[in-house]
């Protein structure tokens, strides 16, 4: 007899029984497969690029690959040192966080607390449309448009620079950062808010001084993988910061071309002969952007713990 408004049987026979036990398991098995075939993925891309990084971390001084700033790997005495291209990293990932976390979280707060349910269905969707566009489209904006505005602007010397692939590293991590956030904001829910009103604040004060800091943690993450959007970024970095393997003097001249490692390991392998030192040391370069994005995670994930155990204390 089959129960009320289902079509399955109270009773199963041993038959219905041995194929529900079946399919139970066969779906575990294969989600639990799915899983380990991504993480093995992931181990086996860090193998692959140890593996190949090795023979040039063995041969070559690692002290003078990292703080020297002399990257000549065709000349006769080829030189491989990083520092300038980890600065050029460093540079256009900073600014271009500083530029977008103060729009993004502000544009998640106006559609999440500011304007109507239907205006906000209409905006957000246009705005995670931006995350879709590719990133050589970008390119060819920020050389095309940007930089001879800010030569013409600005009277830089050079339009590609530091500054343009960072405003346009901007606004590719603010789709990531306004999704995230908004998402986290809306998930706080009306009874805060009332009870902030209640109190007798005011609607900026219940915003910015108990919407967001209840919010932080996924705001956080929203930063956090904005951040990782525009270190790992290579064909706008490519295009638009000059690629030029040195550090800015001064360092806040943000007007001067920079390098940073994707666009070298992007720029330099296809033209590198498979097993020559230069081709080892963009294996190492590799392997030295998937620490620092190691670190960058590990890191997250440490504030992302104690910001939700500091949550939960209140």
């Amino acid at each position: 007899m089959p129960a009320a408004d289902s079509h399955r049987p109270l009773v199963l026979t041993p038959t219905e029984d041995i194929r529900g036990f079946l399919t139970l398991h066969l779906g575990r098995a294969a989600l639990f497969l799915v899983t380990c075939t991504s993480v093995l993925a992931v181990f086996l891309i860090f193998l692959f690029v140890i593996r190949e990084a090795l023979p040039f971390l063995a041969k070559f001084s690692i002290k003078e690959f990292l703080t020297s700033t002399a990257w000549y790997p065709e000349a006769v005495t080829p030189k491989f040192g990083t520092l300038a291209l980890l600065v050029g990293s460093g540079y256009v990932t900073v600014v271009s966080i500083i530029f977008a976390v103060p729009v993004g979280i502000l544009a998640a707060v106006f559609l999440s607390d500011i304007v109507s349910m239907k205006i906000r269905n209409i905006i957000k969707p246009i705005i995670e449309i931006l995350a879709a566009i590719p990133s050589v489209a970008y390119g060819f904006f920020a050389v095309m448009v940007l930089a001879p505005w800010m030569q013409q602007k600005f009277g830089f010397s050079t339009g590609t620079n530091a500054l343009n692939a960072s405003l346009v590293l901007a606004v590719m991590a603010l789709p990531t950062i306004i999704s995230v956030s908004e998402d986290s904001i809306s998930a706080i829910g009306r009874e805060l808010r009332e009870a902030s009103y209640g109190c007798g604040a005011t609607r900026m004060e219940t915003i910015f001084k108990v919407v967001i800091p209840a919010a932080h943690s996924g705001i956080i993450a929203g930063i956090v993988l904005g951040m990782m959007r525009a270190i790992g970024e290579t064909m706008v970095v490519w295009m638009a910061s000059g690629n030029a393997a040195q550090i800015p003097s001064p360092w806040w001249d943000l007007s001067q071309s920079v390098r940073t490692l994707t666009a070298t390991i992007a720029g330099d392998m296809g033209e590198t002969e498979k097993g020559s030192p230069h081709y080892r040391a963009l294996f190492a370069a590799g392997l030295l952007l998937l620490v620092i994005t190691l670190c960058l995670n590990m890191v997250s994930e440490y504030f992302l713990i104690r910001a939700k155990k500091a949550g939960g204390k209140h």
